[in-house]
């Protein structure tokens, strides 16, 4: 059965999750990718605020395409999550709780959601069109100029993510495969 939790994600409630935990994130997430968490780190080098609220901020890992008469966005499938890695650490320490996307994150990042208290999702990569019925609003806050990467706030409703790095480190992917070889 699914946990439902809502977003803006509290560290305590990011602590209160587990790997393989399937979860519906309904609440307000944004949307950046790699030009995008660049930006970000580079503002809390100088010191600068962020366009949008990062304290308990979940971010999806997207870069969804037009949005079709009638639609709040169009498919937003989640991309590759290592390209995040250099940016990740910082942003955690900034306040971010956690994190939507596909693939494996690097041993830096699962150090920071150690530290800090932080989750890594996953969602189904090649679902973009389904991921996006959950979206029921999307609006550029930030980096208009990056086009499908632009900050976004969106307004999510029943999100489906399965937790894959809970705040202690603990790896559903690597927690598959031992299950695997052990079997084998």
């Amino acid at each position: 059965m699914a946990i439902s939790i809502t977003a803006p994600l509290t560290r305590e409630a990011a602590r209160q999750l587990k790997a393989g935990d399937s979860c519906l994130i309904s609440g307000v997430i944004y949307t950046a990718r790699d030009a995008a968490h660049k930006r970000l780190c580079e503002l809390a080098a100088q010191g600068k605020p962020f366009p949008m609220e990062m304290q308990d901020a979940v971010i999806y890992f997207v870069g969804p395409t037009p949005a079709k008469e009638g639609q709040a966005i169009g498919s937003a499938g989640p991309t590759t999550s290592y390209r995040m890695d250099a940016y990740s650490p910082t942003l955690i320490g900034c306040g971010q709780t956690g994190m939507i996307g596909k693939g494996k994150r690097g041993p830096e990042v699962v150090a920071a959601m150690k530290e800090h208290g932080a989750v890594y999702f996953g969602a189904i990569g090649g679902c973009g069109a389904l991921l996006s019925k959950c979206i029921k609003k999307a609006e550029i806050v930030a980096y208009e100029d990056l086009g499908a990467e632009a900050i976004r706030r969106l307004e999510v409703e029943d999100f489906p993510a399965i937790v894959i790095i809970d705040s202690e480190g603990n790896n559903l992917y690597e927690m598959g495969r031992k299950a695997y070889l052990e079997q084998v």
